[in-house]
């Protein structure tokens, strides 16, 4: 089933830029953009989730993820914001959530649980970060990578990075004394340290038009494959869930500790082919910020967290862990994309 927004959004919002996916994001499109008769999409999802072979490459089932955590958000306007709260929504995404959690624990290899103490929880997850030797799409991009390949990897990272850290962000309120402030230190950079033009994900917008790109969220979630959705649902469902919140603690540690290098590399690749400075401001800024951010991350945010409540130990190694595979899964996809002469884009199907 392929049909974009329907023709009952608010009149204010113009239609969404993305095609629904199958029956559950379908239906959850509809009851969040205004429809009155949206179907049972807590019932479709039951059955979708009992039909996936694999939920975190099923399409319709990250899409309607993605357009759940949006609502949440407020990343999308054409989203009734009236309806966040909506009861049959929220049981449709615990539902998902639930076979996506449930398929990332049973698929994320666990690294063995180090003492709960700042020393060993940052050895540990450095030597977890260390360990990652899966094919590497940064080194290929630096000397390989075409002009339209370097489009479609700002493509693949557009639905996170033009809300870069949001998702992170969940956990502030939900962590105290050393975690809380490690986590804002980390966050206050992330949001340009009070300067608007610096934020992150300003800067990632910025080269999105400098490349010739839409900045528009959401104007390329049609071409993003599940796999790349999922990636940001992972960090979504981590932080929107107080329970997970050692998850998103040891996701974030994870990510500041394998960014520096790639951001490097990416930066090397776009030189090579001649982008302009606005399109590599974005990487070669992250080079030394997340040089900084990952002590920061692995010892103050995640070490001091374990220490203080060393019942999320698990939690945070996991969300460490998952991280550093999902990374693999996405940048897998694109390089065999990309070897096979083919797009790492997901193909377009007609509204």
């Amino acid at each position: 089933m392929t049909s974009s927004a329907p023709a009952t959004a608010p009149a204010s919002a113009p239609a969404l830029a993305f095609s629904d996916r199958g029956p559950v994001s379908s239906a959850v499109i509809a009851h969040l953009t205004g429809a009155e008769d949206a179907g049972d999409h807590t019932t479709l999802a039951e059955e979708v989730v009992a039909a996936s072979a694999d939920v975190v490459r099923d399409d319709d089932v990250q899409l309607a993820l993605f357009v759940l955590y949006a609502s949440a958000y407020g990343s999308l306007p054409q989203l009734d914001p009236d309806r966040e709260w909506d009861p049959a929504l929220l049981a449709t995404r615990r539902l998902l959530e639930a076979a996506f959690e449930g398929e990332l624990r049973a698929k994320v290899p666990m690294p063995d649980l180090p003492e709960p103490t700042v020393d060993a929880v940052g050895r540990a997850l450095f030597a977890l970060a260390g360990a990652d030797s899966g094919p590497s799409l940064s080194r290929y991009f630096a000397k390989k990578a075409t002009e339209a390949q370097a489009q479609e990897m700002l493509i693949q990272r557009s639905a996170y990075t033009l809300r870069e850290a949001d998702p992170h962000s969940w956990a502030i309120p939900r962590l105290d004394g050393r975690a809380k402030a490690a986590l804002v230190e980390i966050q206050s950079d992330e949001y340009g340290g009070g300067r608007p033009h610096r934020v992150h994900a300003t800067l990632f917008a910025r080269a999105m038009r400098a490349a010739g790109l839409d900045d528009t969220y959401g104007a390329y979630i049609d071409d993003l494959p599940a796999v790349t959705l999922a990636s940001l649902n992972m960090m979504s469902m981590f932080g929107l869930n107080r329970r997970l919140v050692g998850s998103i603690v040891g996701h974030l540690a994870a990510y500041e500790m394998t960014s520096s290098i790639p951001c490097r590399l990416y930066a090397d690749g776009l030189r090579r082919l001649g982008f302009a400075p606005d399109v590599t401001e974005y990487f070669d800024e992250h080079v030394e910020a997340d040089a900084v951010h990952e002590q920061i991350a692995a010892r103050d945010l995640a070490g001091s967290l374990a220490e203080d409540r060393p019942e999320l130990l698990p939690d945070i190694m996991f969300g460490a862990a998952a991280g550093l595979t999902m990374d693999g899964w996405g940048g897998a996809h694109i390089l065999e994309s990309w070897s096979a002469g083919a797009s790492s884009l997901r193909e377009r199907t007609p509204s």
